[in-house]
């Protein structure tokens, strides 16, 4: 499956080859993810879901999501929000901010989105969606794109109905994940749905849901016709999927999985980058880091010896240097096992 199979993901004048994205995921898709995740491949990448009203009265804590750098682009913006007017000039704030994309989230089950109206609330809603829809278009000087689910719950909202008015309101691009909003992250994704989407628009369809591995990407995009996949979870604490997926897509074949010394390394760097994010390019041992390091930094771990007590030691840490002593001592438990598997290879040898 190569460049001349898998054509580019066209979003408006933006265009994104290979056709494999960042989701948006509150608490984890801040500007240190992002770029690492555009380091291995990501073409296009989303910042966290942002509140339309925060924006709309200038909070200081919404205008840092849209904090980014020239790496990052193209880049797209989520923001939520069930009243029009002010959804509209949401999207004139991060259009003016300079996000190559804006994208409108219809798919946030949690109820402090979710009970406002916002979110996959829309889904129940579509009367209200087309005018959230219409008007964040006709405000945006970018291209307008939806997520959301396939339904509410199975029996109300229908990510088809929700996709044609998108195209009929002039949105770009549609995402689609495959689970009801009432299910959560519980359950195994469908990717029916997204095929059924990709055939009932003629605006890219993008699949979202369970994408885990680079055969599952392949297999979305077998399965369902869908123009480009996204990513979420797969890429917490292994930035690395995006260059894999790119690897096997163009080649049928795996890249080699990356080291414990090299996830204790990308730990590390990810760690010294939260520090410069929060205190500047000079931040040293003693720089606070935010409270989302401790969810971040864990993902890393998965498989290593000491993983366990180093976690626990992570999801208390405060500072840059606690982190990097916990992942110093987790880099020489690494070094350890490494040597004693090299010694055990040596004496099978012998005998």
């Amino acid at each position: 499956m190569g460049r001349a199979i898998l054509p580019p993901l066209k979003i408006g004048r933006v265009e994104i080859w290979p056709p494999v994205t960042l989701a948006p995921m509150a608490g984890a898709t801040d500007s240190v993810l992002r770029v690492l995740c555009k380091r291995q491949s990501a073409r296009l990448v989303c910042t966290e879901l942002t509140s339309s009203h925060g924006l709309y009265h200038q909070n200081p804590k919404s205008y840092r999501f849209l904090e980014w750098t020239d790496e990052e682009h193209p880049i797209s913006a989520q923001i939520f929000g069930a009243e029009p007017d002010i959804m509209a000039e949401a999207a004139r704030v991060v259009a003016a901010a300079g996000a190559d994309i804006i994208d409108i989230n219809m798919g946030c089950w949690v109820p402090k989105v979710a009970k406002t109206g916002a979110g996959a609330s829309m889904l129940k809603d579509p009367a209200l969606a087309a005018r959230v829809m219409r008007a964040v278009v006709n405000a945006s000087a970018v291209p307008v794109t939806i997520k959301t689910r396939m339904g509410w719950d199975g029996c109300t909202g229908c990510a088809t109905e929700l996709a044609r008015i998108a195209e009929a309101c002039g949105v770009a691009a549609v995402t689609i994940h495959g689970r009801f909003a009432r299910q959560g992250f519980t359950g195994r994704a469908d990717w029916r749905p997204i095929a059924e989407v990709k055939e009932a628009v003629a605006i890219p369809v993008i699949g979202n849901g369970d994408a885990c591995l680079p055969e599952d990407v392949a297999r979305m995009f077998r399965e369902t016709g869908c123009d480009a996949v996204m990513i979420g979870r797969a890429a917490l604490g292994n930035p690395w999927i995006f260059r894999q997926v790119l690897h096997y897509l163009t080649t049928g074949m795996h890249l080699p999985e990356p080291t414990l010394l090299a996830r204790v390394e990308m730990a590390r760097q990810h760690a010294c980058m939260l520090g410069r994010q929060e205190c500047g390019p000079e931040a040293g041992p003693e720089a606070r880091l935010p409270g989302s390091a401790r969810s971040q930094l864990v993902h890393y771990l998965k498989g290593m010896p000491g993983a366990a007590g180093a976690r626990e030691q992570l999801v208390r840490l405060n500072t840059l240097g606690e982190a990097l002593a916990v992942l110093e001592r987790l880099r020489q438990s690494c070094e350890s096992a490494a040597a004693r598997g090299a010694r055990e290879l040596v004496e099978l040898a012998a005998d």
